[in-house]
């Protein structure tokens, strides 16, 4: 499960050119494995060659000299952007190599037993060195803060994905999926497998508004380090923590948001974003 939405492509458009196509690229290489995942109507064995498939393109853009070698190679022209990207930024390369693990891991689920399972087992995969991809085009606002840079792309990265599972409950168990935590499904006394009898229903809605306050905590601390970025990406951080926080809030407040997948509206989402910089979005939303 990736955590890039449509959010993702409006904040993105208040980065400057050079780095927003970078950008792109990165969505790209993560969103098919996402799609092959989650949406193309496939077995679990097609869904675990067509990724084997892609994790073989990505070794072998790794080792093209340039990227009409690795398209020659039979490398997706969006793979072999990407792994020139990875290259020409120094994104270490066994990080898609994590991400691509995890999205096998979503082929062939299994529950988590703590939080701390949840986040190293997964969510590092899934979206931490997705959020560290981000932070290589991004860049530090010097040399010497670039460890801030990823500390801060690392806590975004888990309060984004927490929010997404958060959101999506119902929908992950149709899947056979479950990010709720099971030490703290006990802890309330529910059961992880039965979301419709209504008195185990609120129990696990208190988990998961026990989960979006942790989620928040992170957006925090993201937030706190914002400074350590170059100055040309912060606007677009700035607004992805904003709108997110907003869902996550949304959340937090909804009577079942189990039953009823939360979104920020469309005038929200404005409102988090930084007025001087409107005249951006018509324009992207007509380009896209």
């Amino acid at each position: 499960m990736s955590v890039y939405t449509t959010s993702f492509f409006l904040v993105s458009r208040f980065l400057p050119r050079p780095k927003r196509q970078r950008v792109e690229v990165i969505y790209a290489a993560v969103r098919y494995p996402d799609e092959v995942v989650d949406s193309f109507p496939l077995t679990r064995t097609e869904r675990e060659e067509r990724l084997d498939c892609w994790a073989e393109g990505y070794e072998k853009g790794l080792a093209a000299a340039t990227l009409r070698e690795a398209m020659e190679a039979g490398v997706s022209p969006f793979l072999a952007a990407f792994t020139r990207t990875v290259k020409q930024t120094g994104i270490p390369h066994e990080h898609y190599r994590s991400f691509l693990a995890a999205m096998l891991r979503d082929i062939r689920p299994m529950p988590f037993q703590t939080l701390e399972d949840l986040i190293n087992s997964y969510i590092y995969g899934s979206a931490i060195v997705v959020g560290y991809f981000l932070a290589y085009v991004y860049g530090a606002a010097t040399p010497g803060l670039f460890d801030q840079t990823l500390e801060s792309s690392r806590n975004l990265a888990i309060g984004l994905q927490l929010t997404n599972f958060l959101r999506d409950v119902k929908g992950d168990q149709r899947r056979g999926r479950l990010y709720l935590p099971l030490d703290m499904i006990r802890a309330a006394g529910a059961r992880p497998d039965d979301l419709d009898e209504p008195g185990n229903r609120q129990k696990i809605l208190g988990v998961v508004r026990e989960l979006a306050n942790i989620a928040n905590g992170y957006y925090e601390k993201s937030n706190d380090q914002l400074n350590a970025f170059a100055p040309d990406c912060r606007v677009a951080i700035k607004a992805c923590i904003e709108v997110y926080r907003k869902l996550n809030g949304r959340i937090v407040t909804s009577p079942d948001c189990i039953a009823q997948r939360e979104s920020v509206p469309t005038r929200e989402k404005w409102n988090a974003l930084p007025t001087s910089k409107y005249w951006l979005l018509p324009w992207a939303m007509i380009r896209r």
